[in-house]
């Protein structure tokens, strides 16, 4: 392993050629070591460490991991993994080989989110998405170890408490909704278990079979960048057929002979989910029920008593 003399620093470096992760040879040059068998030392680690391990930057990791989700997972799913990466993990590691990231660099950045204040859930969903990272690497492009296995976790899960309204809560707040549209879009969801995409997806001609009482759920619903979007569900095994309770189909049936026109590929309920959200906080100001989240409409602990028919 040559090792040479830097005459200008009065210090020494080594200077060698290797191979790379992707089969190239490279060359690599190090400086400012006091000792020729501080060199010595340097380069025969870092040639270890180069057996099927990668040294590629952490920006090209992430650019290859994104490439292999977005063949893999929902366009929702892999625009949230990517917001979380630009915004809380490229600053810090981009510009950084992957085998020299080491777990204490790890530690040093989970004390900056932890610092910025975030919820421990979101402060554990960087941590994961960090941790995912690594384990592509480790998996696929031949990373030896994992630093954020050392450097442990941060944050913590949802608490298994399960936030819902009871029978009583869901009738005192419905009762405080006075437009049509909107009471019914959260009288589907808290009786059917149907996730707020999901409603809004829902097409009268193609998904609602009123003869048979049921609700067909093969599609979800966002709205981005003003554009509506329209995708199959959140897993394979959110496609099912709900049955209907009977005064729920009455309800739909009174609604639907309200609307006029309606496109075959028309939705439903026309309007965004802020609106839902607004209609929540106003009845619960009203009522002085607990907040929920919309989604925790969907658990409900009995089953539905008392029908409202009437949209006034």
């Amino acid at each position: 392993m040559p090792c040479y003399k830097d005459t200008e620093r009065g210090s020494w470096y080594c200077k060698f050629n290797y191979t790379d992760w992707t089969g190239k040879n490279r060359q690599k040059l190090k400086r400012g070591f006091i000792t020729k068998k501080e060199a010595a030392a340097w380069e025969r680690n870092f040639l270890e460490q180069q057996q099927g391990n990668p040294d590629m930057t952490f920006q090209a990791l992430h650019d290859l991991y994104m490439a292999d989700i977005g063949l893999h997972l929902k366009e929702s799913t892999v625009k949230g993994r990517e917001h979380r990466f630009r915004n809380h993990i490229l600053p810090y590691f981009a510009d950084k080989p992957i085998n020299e990231i080491k777990p204490a660099d790890i530690r040093k950045w989970q004390g900056i989110i932890l610092e910025k204040g975030f919820r421990p859930t979101y402060q554990k969903t960087l941590n994961e998405q960090l941790n995912m990272l690594f384990h592509f690497a480790k998996k696929y492009y031949g990373l030896k170890t994992n630093p954020c296995t050392a450097a442990g976790m941060i944050g913590k899960s949802k608490s298994g408490r399960m936030d819902f309204w009871t029978q009583s809560d869901f009738n005192a707040f419905i009762s405080c909704v006075k437009k049509p549209e909107t009471r019914l879009a959260l009288q589907i969801l808290f009786y059917t278990g149907l996730r707020l995409g999901e409603m809004m997806a829902l097409n009268p001609n193609t998904d609602i079979d009123l003869m048979n009482r049921t609700l067909t759920v093969s599609k979800t619903y966002r709205r981005e960048h003003g554009r509506d979007i329209i995708t199959t569900p959140k897993t394979e095994n959110s496609n099912r057929i709900v049955t209907l309770p009977s005064f729920l189909v009455e309800l739909i049936k009174d609604y639907m002979s309200h609307i006029y026109d309606i496109q075959s590929r028309e939705r439903l309920f026309l309007f965004t989910r802020s609106k839902i959200r607004l209609a929540m906080d106003k009845g619960c100001q009203q009522t002085g029920i607990k907040r929920i989240r919309i989604h925790d409409l969907r658990h409900p602990n009995v089953k539905p008593t008392t029908i409202f028919l009437s949209w006034a």
